[in-house]
């Protein structure tokens, strides 16, 4: 095996590392060989056998035809089934929690995400609100079995999910990023609420007002944030450093939610795919060209977070007139229905 490929699939075998993982350690108990051989083999030293490259590529989940016949116009990327898992809200946030947490797991990470219509990280400071995302997306566009006969009510979040969500904000708001945020930031997500209440999927319908004054805090909270440029979980105080948050405004259209990452060891592309899932590659010639149009997008675009805070206060005002609009409407057909 040519050396280079050699050092590019032990590169994988890096970022795919969990934790405290040691990669001496593990190679040497996947190919049964000594701590030192796979050492050596990690240093080029010792060329890798065909068997322990089956070995490696079958445990690490490595596509040997797209890394020995890698061209400009192919790219390997890869993504969870959600039809191989049993759909919660705990199974579908799970993933978050490990890609965050790698993330982290090396020196100097950050992000640069666009959001399209809802920032998900961020909804995680209102459970009841991501409660009713995901709920829509596995009755409504899932078609989940278990959802398809049962109207969406009050309940209290689990003590599983809120710890879940809790450890994903926590990982998040310490990563710093910089976030491009478009005109259509929640409408989406307020139609949704709309589209629920006429449809008559509320066992109460008076909830979808509930709901409707919860993303206006969220709202709040976001602009909170934006003009301290501190990330922080809802109901606390700002952090004194760290936490940083660049917030943009793109006049025009973010067509996906894209999130790049990267820390003192790799970088990778995460964005999003048919509405609930995501599609990742670590794939270089494919994050340098996603880069560049990142960079682009963040150099037409104003940066509304601690700066320009007469274009930050009436971003705001919009996105807060476009909700309170969908909330007139169900209070007028609420105080109609009831006379």
């Amino acid at each position: 095996m040519l050396k280079d490929y050699q050092s590019e699939i032990f590169e994988i075998i890096k970022r795919k590392l969990k934790g405290n993982e040691s990669i001496g350690n593990l190679v040497g108990d996947i190919l049964s060989i000594s701590q030192d051989a796979a050492y050596r083999r990690y240093r080029g030293e010792t060329q890798l056998t065909i068997y322990e490259l089956e070995k490696l590529s079958k445990h690490f989940d490595i596509s040997l035809d797209s890394l020995f016949g890698k061209n400009k116009s192919k790219v390997l990327f890869d993504f969870q089934p959600l039809s191989e898992i049993d759909f919660s809200m705990d199974s579908y946030l799970e993933r978050y929690v490990v890609g965050l947490k790698t993330i982290k797991a090396h020196k100097n990470p950050e992000m640069i995400i666009t959001v399209n219509n809802t920032p998900l990280f961020q909804l995680l400071n209102f459970p009841h609100l991501i409660r009713f995302k995901l709920f829509f997306w596995a009755k409504t566009h899932l078609q989940v079995k278990e959802f398809q006969n049962v109207l969406f009510k009050y309940e209290k979040i689990s003590d599983s999910t809120f710890n879940i969500g809790k450890d994903i904000l926590f990982h998040y708001n310490t990563i710093p990023s910089k976030e491009l945020y478009d005109p259509e930031l929640l409408r989406g997500f307020a139609r949704e609420i709309y589209y629920y209440y006429n449809a008559h999927q509320f066992e109460d319908p008076s909830y979808a007002i509930i709901l409707l004054n919860t993303l206006e805090k969220f709202l709040e909270h976001l602009k909170d944030q934006a003009a301290r440029g501190k990330k922080f979980i809802y109901g606390t105080q700002a952090p004194a450093s760290g936490n940083a948050f660049e917030m943009y405004h793109n006049e025009t259209f973010n067509a996906a939610t894209t999130i790049y990452y990267r820390n003192d060891e790799y970088e990778g592309i995460h964005f999003a795919h048919n509405l609930m899932n995501s599609l990742h590659t670590t794939d270089p010639i494919y994050i340098a060209d996603s880069l560049g149009i990142l960079k682009k997008q963040l150099a037409n675009s104003s940066m509304i977070s601690i700066v320009n805070e007469k274009e930050r206060n009436s971003y705001f005002h919009k996105v807060s007139d476009m909700i309170s609009g969908f909330r007139k409407k169900i209070e007028l057909d609420l105080s109609t229905n009831s006379m």
